[in-house]
């Protein structure tokens, strides 16, 4: 009975073959930039999001693995997101008492910031001669990813680039909008909360959430809310648009 164990390159195209690969990779970039996160006292341009986004891009370029082979392990994350967004409606509930008496003006920033997202993207692209299948993917780019990518497809835009859109907003409304907040001294947590869940929706959330509970609670709110009102008004306006 033959006990050697196969050679290492037969062991690594076994795995490099498997989607558990692209899995363990993903999961590991997020706890290596999670870690960096918590290890720089919570910093904003630690966030674990760009960290793991970065690493997972490296690796797979330097293995050369499609991205349909990467997507196959990964996927098993992507069907978590829908699940993760929802269950965001817990800090709601639990701050509704407070949340409630603040709607009125809430809904005028929800649909100022919505506009202002949809106006200046559009505007800015077409300015500088974008082609305009890309400026269909910025009309959502502001609204959660799964929401985004099933506007994406009733205004007839790529749900690839819409989600890669949608995903680099949150990353950069996480990383920079302390200091546009801070700039503008703006100090209640409550509005600082709200501004990250309307303009970096689920990846500026989880920000507000590490922050300040309240703060969690007020993008959880803002998140939502221009999730239901994207979904209800961005195809009519982009129907207007283009």
């Amino acid at each position: 009975m033959n006990n050697e164990l196969p050679p290492i390159s037969d062991i690594w195209v076994y795995l490099s073959g498997s989607p558990l690969l692209a899995l363990v990779l993903t999961l590991s970039a997020y706890w290596i930039g999670l870690s960096i996160y918590e290890r720089t006292q919570r910093n904003p341009l630690a966030n674990p999001v760009l960290i793991a986004v970065v690493l997972v891009a490296g690796i797979i370029s330097a293995l050369n693995m499609p991205y349909a082979k990467y997507f196959e392990g990964a996927q098993f994350v992507h069907f978590l997101l829908g699940t993760a967004t929802v269950s965001l409606a817990i800090p709601i509930y639990k701050g509704w008492a407070s949340l409630k008496r603040r709607i009125g003006v809430l809904l005028l920033a929800l649909f100022a910031g919505a506009a202002t997202s949809i106006v200046t993207a559009v505007g800015v692209a077409r300015w500088l001669g974008v082609d305009e299948s890309l400026v269909r993917g910025l009309v959502a780019k502001s609204v959660t990813a799964p929401i985004a990518m099933g506007i994406a497809e009733r205004v007839h835009a790529s749900p690839t680039l819409t989600a890669i859109f949608a995903v680099s907003t949150g990353i950069l409304g996480a990383v920079l909008g302390r200091f546009v907040l801070n700039g503008l001294h703006i100090q209640a947590w409550w509005q600082r909360g709200f501004a990250l869940g309307v303009a970096a929706h689920g990846i500026g959330t989880s920000r507000a959430l590490s922050v300040h509970p309240e703060a969690g609670a007020y993008a959880s709110l803002g998140m939502g809310m221009h999730g239901i009102a994207g979904a209800v008004l961005i195809p009519y306006l982009a129907g207007q648009l283009f």
